[in-house]
């Protein structure tokens, strides 16, 4: 009879994959000994496999190329990383490796971009593409910037005043990009993002402030939606229509010449997940050179913008199950010894739901759980997967520890977790591992951070001088 974790594991999905085998009868995650890990760090931790922000880069770098080689394609591809999913320096270092360009959401983000700059992992060559709605000190730093020398900035206009805010700090001519205000999928509470300038005021807008302007240059239209890009009517319908405002824009404006088609391609939320991103990107470079051919203008050149796609799937966290409780006859509760709501905090806002494996003990029996954290928060929980609507886990024995992994969490989870700051409920935030390898392929592993102590917590609160 088939009762053992592993059977049910192999019963429900392709097994191993990719970036999942067992080894030794314990998880392995890209070659990485998870309960050697634990053993040598302890739990709670999270890790940031390095390489794998390259892997991703290098990916889509791929799938473009060789779209933009089957179609004749005559424009350009660039790769953008949106530092806004995760802002440290280690995973900057990684990203500039692969000859890609930085997008920015706010002021801070242009000190790193010239402390990165000073150091040499950005050169005038960079292309800082500057998103957000803008106010005085993301202005100054934009002006900055670009009067030391960086013509590759360019601000991407989010509202009708801020080209004259930029003109009145900026030194020369500007480069600029102008958003579009996209429809939201009708299951959205409104209509037309915050963000960017609606589709039938583009043109007026243009013509208005920016076609006579002397001192300012279009050259780039910017479209992102919210869901992400995705093989549904609704991303196609939209993406039809910005390339309705791109050409219509092109006949008026020679300078225009790129299109940034945003980001949000999906990471590996569970072991059923299935995209077909090579299909994709074939399909955007063909709608794009076809509503181009068909209106007589250029192709432009095509920018992304891949955030969590270029680091979610380089995090994971582990925790060890600290206890059951059974609070009735039907619900066991797992107790880990960590915060969903602190560690983890898109399960609690958004529901988001990523990749959750036990490191040990597939070989025992299974049982149908529900996950807890230690705050005394009733949201503090993780109850199902996203491929089911249920957690099934190794039996709870007192006797044999049991792990957990949460994998391909890289994106966002500490920034809006608060990282080095205050957890709910003092929580402890739990240590950082970096993995990476060494000249020979070796997999070789640092310590970031300690996971915070009560004296962290208690100066920032003010009782510790």
């Amino acid at each position: 009879m088939n009762t053992k974790y592993i059977d049910l594991i192999n019963q429900t999905f392709y097994f191993p994959q990719d970036e999942f085998k067992l080894e030794d009868k314990h998880l392995q995650f890209h070659d990485i000994d998870l309960m050697k890990l634990v053993e040598d760090y302890g739990t709670p931790l999270k890790f940031t496999y390095l390489p794998q922000i390259s892997n991703n880069i290098n990916r889509a770098k791929s799938w473009f190329s060789k779209a933009i080689k089957k179609h004749k394609y005559k424009g350009k591809y660039h790769y953008c990383y949106c530092t806004k999913s995760s802002h440290f320096k280690h995973v900057l270092n990684e990203a500039l490796k692969n000859d890609i360009h930085i997008e920015t959401s706010s002021a801070f983000d242009i000190d790193i971009v010239e402390k990165m700059k000073a150091e040499g992992k950005i050169s005038d060559k960079t292309y800082v593409l500057c998103n957000g709605f803008k106010r005085e000190q993301y202005i100054t730093n934009i002006a900055r910037l670009i009067n030391d020398g960086h013509k590759n900035c360019i601000p991407i206009i989010d509202n009708y005043e801020e080209i004259d805010l930029l003109s009145q700090e900026i030194k020369g001519k500007i480069n600029i990009g102008v958003r579009i205000a996209s429809e939201e999928e009708p299951k959205f509470e409104f209509y037309t993002s915050r963000l960017g300038i609606g589709y039938k005021n583009i043109l007026p807008f243009y013509r208005n402030q920016i076609k006579e302007n002397k001192k300012v240059k279009l050259k780039m239209l910017h479209f992102f939606i919210n869901t992400g890009i995705r093989d549904n009517a609704y991303y196609w319908n939209e993406l039809s229509k910005c390339l309705k405002v791109y050409t219509s824009l092109k006949h008026i404006c020679p300078t225009l010449d790129s299109l940034n088609i945003g980001g949000g391609f999906p990471i590996k939320n569970s072991l059923a997940f299935d995209y077909d991103y090579e299909y994709m990107v074939d399909e955007i470079i063909n709608q794009i050179q076809l509503f181009c051919d068909q209106e007589e203008v250029p192709v432009p050149n095509i920018f992304t913008e891949f955030g969590s796609f270029t680091v979610g799937e380089s995090g994971g966290a582990i925790y060890e199950v600290l206890y059951q409780k059974q609070q009735n006859d039907r619900e066991k509760w797992n107790m880990i010894n960590s915060s969903f709501i602190t560690t983890l905090p898109d399960t609690w806002a958004i529901n988001k739901r990523f990749i959750m494996l036990p490191i040990n003990r597939w070989y025992d029996s299974y049982e149908r759980v529900l996950l807890g954290g230690l705050t005394c928060d009733s949201d503090d929980y993780y109850n199902s997967e996203q491929h089911m609507n249920a957690i099934y886990l190794p039996k709870y024995n007192k006797e044999k520890p049991l792990y957990l992994g949460f994998f391909n969490t890289g994106a966002y989870q500490e920034t809006i977790g608060g990282f080095g700051g205050l957890q709910h409920c003092l929580i402890p935030s739990p240590k950082h591992i970096l993995i990476d390898k060494d000249e020979n392929g070796n997999l070789k592993t640092e310590l970031f951070s300690e996971q915070q102590k009560s004296e962290d917590l208690l100066k920032i609160l003010g009782y510790n001088e």
